[in-house]
């Protein structure tokens, strides 16, 4: 009699906890009240990032040397890799021919490996922000 008001209790317990629970969700609306000046910061910090593209972007170096070595290399690179933008830029006293505007090293890791079959001494580097 007692197992048999245990088990009994027990079904009883198991079928409350099966059925006696509804689950339900919560609908609703969210409005979000976003101030006029907070759109035209938003403008002004999109505008401020465009005059310091390369600060925080990675490139590659292809080559270091003459002018007309620099215009010879990106030529080549634009025939054959040509996958990235290149650039010829001056640092005194060499002129070197970049490419690419990578935002996460990894990207910039995984050209690289392409661009090396081709220019086995290029290389990764991280732009100096220009000062004003």
């Amino acid at each position: 009699m007692k197992r048999s008001n245990t088990l009994k209790t027990l079904l009883l317990v198991t079928g409350l906890m099966l059925f006696s629970g509804k689950i339900s969700a919560q609908n609703g609306n969210v409005i979000v009240n976003e101030d006029a000046k907070l759109t035209k910061v938003i403008e002004i910090k999109k505008e401020l990032n465009k005059d310091n593209e390369n600060h925080n972007k990675y490139k590659i170096q292809i080559f270091s040397g003459s002018l007309a070595a620099a215009e010879n290399e990106k030529s080549k690179f634009a025939n054959s890799v040509g996958n990235w933008s290149s650039e010829l830029v001056y640092e005194t006293p060499n002129y070197k021919v970049w490419v690419g505007k990578f935002r996460s090293r990894l990207e910039a890791d995984r050209a690289l490996l392409e661009i090396q079959k081709k220019f086995p001494s290029a290389f990764i580097f991280k732009p100096k922000k220009e000062k004003d």
